[in-house]
């Protein structure tokens, strides 16, 4: 008995038709034979940039916020100001204690002058005991001859030997004010390094209240456009308070591409991407670098694939790509966009 022929059937050519397109559409989806492409391509991939939070070094009342959400800024442009009254006081306060110490400073040069005269007037006691006690001592070498031959009164020689233990104490006390001068002169010039030591302290709390003046003034670090400003004239705010985010204007792409995709990728190969947010806008770069390891590294949690039952899990190395210049429509990007990136792993770098 000879079997029906299905192709006569005119309802069985429109879901073999169905069918066919089923699988054309999974292979082609999957990137099977006939579809396969030297195009890597992926949707996990976003626009990126460097967000800045601005906040404060100091604490205070906010007085003035003369900028607006989402402004362009400019580099040192005022962001907000915080009440200064009490900096200005406290670099006042430093100041004066500088003046004090550096007076205390310039007050030793003169004691060491006093120290040095009080040492040279010792000296010259030192050299009047020392005359007093030549003329003693001549004194005695006289009359002593002449008392022993009875020519001179003993009285006499009394008076001229105790004249010589006079002076012979003279000279010891004129020696011992010269060394007292001596070591008041070391103790005071001892006192310098520490005097020093103040003015250079009192040196770094006037540049301490200085740095704390100028941050009272919170400026743009550099162009971008402000997020949102979220603080308030009058509110008080501590040091790392978050008042808002400058966005500078560079930007570039990370794309998270499977492991298996990344066999013909090279750093400088031409990339095309297009923009969710520009109405599917494409725009062009160039593979920059690999990032050092796949995201599943950089987790805080990592998956210990040494326990329990394991199942291969393709893992993403996300890649990071520079946009080219002179477009137009790279003004618009804004990091946070998702991205539809294609690497053409055919290409050569571009050098």
């Amino acid at each position: 008995m000879p079997f029906p022929n299905p192709f006569k059937s005119r309802a069985t050519i429109p879901v073999l038709a169905v069918g066919l397109a089923g699988v054309l559409l999974v292979l082609h989806a999957w990137r099977l034979p006939p579809f396969t492409s030297a195009v890597e391509m992926t949707d996990n991939a976003y626009v990126r940039g460097l967000v800045t939070v601005i906040s404060p070094q100091v604490a205070g009342y906010i007085v003035e916020i003369p900028v607006q959400d989402y402004m362009g800024v400019k580099t040192g442009t005022l962001l907000a100001r915080i009440d200064d009254r009490i900096y200005r006081q406290r670099l006042e306060q430093a100041r004066a204690a500088l003046s004090s110490s550096q007076a205390s400073l310039a007050n030793l040069s003169v004691q060491r002058m006093t120290r040095e005269a009080n040492i040279d007037v010792a000296k010259a006691q030192v050299q009047n005991a020392q005359a007093i006690l030549a003329k003693a001592e001549a004194d005695n070498k006289r009359i002593s001859p002449l008392a022993a031959s009875n020519f001179s009164s003993r009285a006499s020689l009394d008076t001229v030997r105790a004249a010589l233990r006079q002076a012979e104490a003279g000279l010891a006390q004129a020696r011992a004010s010269e060394t007292v001068a001596e070591q008041n002169l070391a103790e005071t010039m001892a006192t310098r390094p520490a005097l020093e030591a103040a003015v250079h302290n009192a040196e770094a709390a006037v540049q301490l209240a200085e740095i704390d003046l100028q941050n009272t003034r919170i400026l743009a670090p550099e162009d971008g456009r402000l997020g949102e400003v979220g603080t308030r004239v009058g509110q008080y705010v501590q040091a790392g308070t978050q008042l808002t985010t400058v966005v500078p204007p560079r930007r570039w792409v990370v794309a998270n591409y499977k492991e298996t995709q990344i066999a013909g990728m090279r750093a400088g190969q031409p990339v095309s991407f297009t923009v969710d947010g520009l109405g599917g806008a494409e725009l062009a770069g160039r593979l920059e670098r690999f990032s050092p390891a796949t995201g599943s590294e950089f987790s805080v949690i990592r998956a210990d694939n040494a326990t329990g039952n394991f199942t291969k899990v393709a893992q993403r190395l996300p890649v990071r790509i520079s946009i080219d210049e002179g477009q137009p429509l790279a003004e618009r990007l804004r990091p946070g966009m998702s991205v539809i990136v294609s690497i053409d792993t055919a290409a050569a770098p571009l050098k």
